[in-house]
């Protein structure tokens, strides 16, 4: 019995497409354009942020590659300082525009390579081909946020950059003084003790020292009315907002062993704009994956990824030592204590990195389904 076999006649016609890829700096914008593979690109320079040039360039190269005026246009540039608003704009003129993680782009693996930015362009407008002709892991592609979900992640990063700098005075006083034989803390009466303060041999500071203190402690007291400032207006948004991601940390702060910082932050920075379609993709951008390395007879992790989000990384690990103190009954405490409870130090702290990713998963599922990790108390009040 044979089986015929039918053939049509007629074939997918793929339309033209013009690829750009942007090399962006502070002056200039390196443009490369490109209609196909071998094609040798065309390579244009305008001046940063000019998008009247951009458009015109654009023009210029649709005639110059004989393309219909009608012809999609597809581009990336790397992720870096210029953000989002350029894809925004791209995408607002018509543009199938690409954000890419510039980690995730091939390199040659010898060791000495030339790197300039003609070359960079024809690397990245023939990723851009590979990419859009279907080979998706080709490189990383960004997932860029909407502009009020971007604008919500100032509060949390502009208060941890604070408290950073308010570490920052204190330690500096604190080597100040230490520089002398003093020790003490800064609170707020500060200048009155700095006043009573005498070096070892009863004389007191030194007139310069006590200027460079005082004016220490005065940036010192500016960090720290920021820092109640903007702990305020979150606060504020928490009780009296109706937004779904404000919704969400209220949800959070119910669980015991989650404050503010974290609900806030894991909600802003990670939940609240992520679909999210297993707990492999949530490990992942948090970076808390392992990271497998197998050639032969060799077989073992080099540790976790670090690829991802390290706003969230950094809170997970916090949470997870947090949550083994306040949430001891949870049957994550329980596993991490049957695995890691007995073991050395180092044991200690690869489990609770294991305990970090499975207690993100947890958080993941109780708001996205509603399911409150298994064993774990709400806060009563």
């Amino acid at each position: 019995m044979f089986t015929e076999t039918t053939t049509q006649d007629q074939y997918t016609a793929i339309p033209p497409h013009l690829y750009i890829a942007f090399e962006l700096s502070q002056a200039h914008w390196l443009l490369g354009f490109t209609v196909g593979f071998g094609q040798r690109p065309r390579l244009r320079t305008i001046p940063a942020r000019d998008l009247a040039a951009l458009q015109k360039e654009i023009q210029v190269a649709k005639d110059r590659f004989k393309l219909p005026q009608e012809a999609q246009v597809v581009s990336c540039y790397e992720a870096g300082r210029d953000g989002f608003w350029l894809d925004r704009y791209l995408h607002a003129q018509g543009v199938d525009n690409l954000v890419v993680d510039s980690a995730s782009i091939e390199v040659n693996r010898r060791a000495k390579q030339a790197k300039t930015d003609h070359l960079d362009l024809g690397k990245l407008l023939t990723m851009l081909m590979r990419y859009h002709a279907g080979e998706k892991k080709v490189w990383s592609v960004v997932h860029v946020p909407t502009v009020s979900v971007e604008d919500n992640r100032h509060l949390h990063r502009e208060l941890a950059d604070l408290k950073d700098q308010r570490t920052q005075h204190i330690n500096r006083i604190k080597g100040y003084l230490a520089n002398q034989g003093i020790c003490m803390s800064v609170q707020d009466d500060f200048p009155e003790q700095l006043k009573r303060l005498h070096v070892w041999n009863g004389d007191p500071l030194p007139p310069g020292l006590q200027t460079r203190l005082l004016c220490e402690f005065q940036s010192f007291q500016l960090v720290q009315q920021q820092i109640q400032t903007l702990e305020k207006e979150r606060k504020d948004a928490i009780r009296h907002s109706s937004q779904p991601d404000v919704e969400q940390v209220r949800k959070l702060l119910r669980l015991r062993g989650i404050g503010m910082n974290c609900a806030w932050l894991y909600v802003m920075e990670f939940f609240s704009w992520r679909a999210f379609r297993n707990r492999r993709q949530v490990g992942a951008l948090a970076g808390l994956t392992p990271l497998p390395h197998q050639s032969g007879e060799e077989d073992h992790e080099l540790g976790i990824s670090k690829i991802g989000n390290r706003h969230i990384r950094a809170m997970a690990i916090e949470i997870a030592w947090i949550w083994l103190r306040y949430q001891p009954d949870s049957e994550l405490s329980r596993w991490y204590q049957r695995r890691f409870g007995k073991g050395s130090k180092r044991l200690h702290k690869i489990g609770i990195v294991a305990l970090a990713r499975k207690l993100l998963i947890e958080i993941w599922r109780y708001l996205e389904f509603d399911t409150i990790p298994p064993g774990a108390a709400l806060k009563t009040s």
